[in-house]
C-alpha cells in the first residue's frame, strides 16, 4: 500500500493519530461524550407525561425520583421546565434539588421563575454557582439579584472574582461590559507558533476552555492583531505569531450598547471580538454566543414593543404584572381613541343625515391604520439594523410615497365603485375614494416619517410609533372622509 501523503502545513511534531479502521475510539473524554448523546431528547415544556413525573416526585417530596429524572437534562431543558411550573412547584422543586441543581440554569431561566429561583436559593449556593460560570455569565446574574443578595455573594468570592466582577458589574446595562468574559489567550507577537502551541497545552487556569482567537497584544496590552485558532493549528512551529496575525482586528467599546455589538457582528460576519477600555487596552471577548442571544432578545423586545407590551408580559408571569404592564399603554391608547372620537363629533350633524357616512368612515381608517402599520413596521425594524439612517432616509420615503399613493389609488376605485353600487350614490362612492387615497398617502408617510422623527429624538421607535401612526391615520381619515361629505353632499 502507498505511503499516505503527509500534509505539509501540519507541524511534524504535532502529529494527528487517528485509531485503526475499524476500533471505535475509547478514551474517557469520548465514552463520555456517548453518554451524553445518549440522554434524553425532548422537549421538556411539551412533554406532559415528563412533566407529570416531575411535579409527583416534587409533591411526593422523593428528592431521589427527581434528581434521576433531571440528571441527564440540558440547564435550559431544566429552565424550560421551572418556566412551566406554578410558584409553589418550582420553589419544592429547587428546595427538593438543592446543591444538586446545574449552576447554568441560573442564566437560562427567565421572567417569573428566574425570580423564585433567586430567591429560594440560599446565597452561598448562588456564590458556589457563580465561581463556576464565565465572567459574563456571573455578572448576569450578580445583575439580577437584590443590592443585598449581590452585596453577600459578592463577599463570598474570592478576590480575583470579586474584583473582576465589580469592574464589569460597574459599566452600564445593556453594555458591552457587561456582555463581555474576561477569559481570553493574548499573545505578544514575537512569540512562535510552537510557544504558543505550548501555552496552549499548559495547565494554565488562566486559559479558557472554549475560544476562537487569539488576541495580539503589545507591551502595554494593547491589541495590535488578531489570529484564528485553526491558523495557528495549520502553522509550522518556528514562525512567529505577528507574521501570520490579522493586523486589523474588529474592536468594540467597553461602553458600547449591545445592540451596536450585534450590529457589528452581523455586519463583519465575526465569531468573537476584543472589547477595549478608554484607554484602549484589551480587557475582555465578547463572542458569538452571547451576541446570538442579544440579536434575540432585541428583536423580541421590539415585536413586543410595537404591540405595547414588555417581556413582564410573557405567558409565564402571574396576572398582576401582566395586567400593570399593558394597563398603561391601553390607557395611552384609550387617549388616543378619543381623540378620534372627537373628530368624529364634529360632524355628528352630518352622519345624522346620511347614515351610509357611519357606515363606510371605520374602513378608511382601519385601511389607513394597517397601512401605516406595514410601513412603519418596516422602518422600525430598518432603524434598528442600521440599514434606514438619515443618508438614505429621502429615498426610502420617496419609495414609501409612491407605493403608498399607488396602492391608495387602486384601492380607491375599488373601494368608490363598491360604495356606489352598495348606497346607489356615485358622489359618496367619488368622496369615500379620495378619503381613501388621502388616507393611505398619509399612512404612508407617517409610518416612515414618524419613526425617524422619534428616532432623530433620541425616543425608541418601537415604543412610541404605533400610537402616533394610529392616531394620525384614525384622525386624517374621520376628518377627510366626513369633511369631504359635509362640503359637497349635504
Amino acid at each position: 500500500m502507498a505511503e499516505k501523503e503527509k500534509n505539509p502545513d501540519l507541524p511534524e511534531d504535532d502529529v494527528l493519530t487517528m485509531p485503526p479502521e475499524g476500533e471505535p475510539p475509547h478514551d474517557e473524554e469520548e465514552q463520555a461524550k456517548e453518554e451524553l448523546d445518549e440522554g434524553p431528547e425532548l422537549e421538556v415544556h411539551q412533554d406532559k407525561e415528563f412533566i407529570q413525573q416531575v411535579l409527583s416526585a416534587v409533591k411526593e417530596n422523593n428528592q431521589d425520583q427527581a434528581v434521576d429524572l433531571v440528571e441527564d437534562l440540558h440547564a435550559a431543558d431544566i429552565a424550560d421546565l421551572l418556566e412551566v411550573m406554578s410558584s409553589p412547584q418550582r420553589v419544592g422543586f429547587i428546595e427538593l434539588l438543592g446543591e444538586r441543581l446545574d449552576p447554568d440554569v441560573l442564566i437560562e431561566v427567565e421572567g417569573a421563575a428566574q425570580d423564585d429561583l433567586y430567591e429560594h436559593m440560599p446565597n452561598e449556593q448562588i456564590a458556589d454557582a457563580v465561581t463556576e460560570l464565565e465572567t459574563d455569565d456571573a455578572v448576569y446574574v450578580l445583575g439580577e439579584l437584590d443590592d443585598e443578595d449581590r452585596e453577600e455573594v459578592l463577599r463570598s468570592l474570592a478576590a480575583d472574582d470579586r474584583v473582576a466582577i465589580e469592574e464589569s458589574l460597574s459599566y452600564p446595562e445593556e453594555s458591552a461590559g457587561r456582555l463581555m468574559s474576561r477569559d481570553l489567550v493574548a499573545v505578544p507577537q514575537f512569540w512562535t507558533v510552537g510557544q504558543t502551541i505550548d501555552y496552549l497545552r499548559s495547565e494554565n487556569e488562566d486559559i479558557p476552555d472554549d475560544f476562537y482567537d487569539i488576541f495580539v497584544v503589545d507591551p502595554s496590552h494593547k491589541p495590535v492583531g488578531t489570529v484564528p485558532l485553526s491558523r495557528v493549528m495549520r502553522t509550522h512551529r518556528p514562525v512567529t505569531i505577528g507574521e501570520i496575525m490579522d493586523d486589523d482586528p474588529t474592536l468594540v467599546d467597553v461602553t458600547a450598547d449591545q445592540e451596536e455589538v450585534a450590529y457589528q457582528f452581523s455586519k463583519y460576519h465575526l465569531i468573537s471580538a476584543g472589547v477595549v477600555d478608554q484607554s484602549q487596552r484589551l480587557v475582555g471577548v465578547v463572542t458569538v454566543d452571547d451576541v446570538v442571544e442579544v440579536i434575540g432578545d432585541e428583536a423580541q423586545e421590539d415585536i413586543l414593543a410595537l404591540a405595547g407590551v414588555s417581556e413582564e408580559s410573557g405567558v409565564n408571569e402571574n396576572f398582576l404584572e401582566v395586567t400593570k404592564d399593558r394597563f398603561t399603554w391601553l390607557f395611552v391608547n384609550l387617549g388616543t381613541a378619543i381623540l378620534a372620537s372627537v373628530v368624529i363629533g364634529l360632524f355628528d350633524a352630518t352622519i345624522e343625515q346620511m347614515v351610509a357616512l357611519a357606515v363606510l368612515m371605520p374602513i378608511v381608517a382601519s385601511m389607513g391604520g394597517n397601512a401605516g402599520t406595514q410601513t412603519m413596521t418596516v422602518a422600525v425594524r430598518a432603524i434598528a439594523t442600521k440599514d434606514l439612517s438619515s443618508t438614505n432616509a429621502l429615498r426610502v420615503v420617496n419609495r414609501e410615497l409612491a407605493a403608498a399613493a399607488v396602492n391608495g389609488f387602486a384601492l380607491a376605485v375599488f373601494s368608490g365603485l363598491v360604495a356606489w353600487i352598495w348606497f346607489g350614490n356615485a358622489g359618496l362612492g367619488l368622496l369615500f375614494a379620495i378619503a381613501m387615497l388621502v388616507n393611505m398617502v398619509v399612512a404612508g408617510l407617517s409610518g416612515v416619517l414618524v419613526p425617524l422623527g422619534l428616532n432623530k429624538a433620541g425616543a425608541d421607535p418601537a415604543i412610541a410609533s404605533s400610537v402616533f401612526v394610529t392616531t394620525i391615520t384614525d384622525v386624517v381619515g374621520f376628518f377627510a372622509f366626513l369633511g369631504l361629505a359635509a362640503l359637497f353632499l349635504l
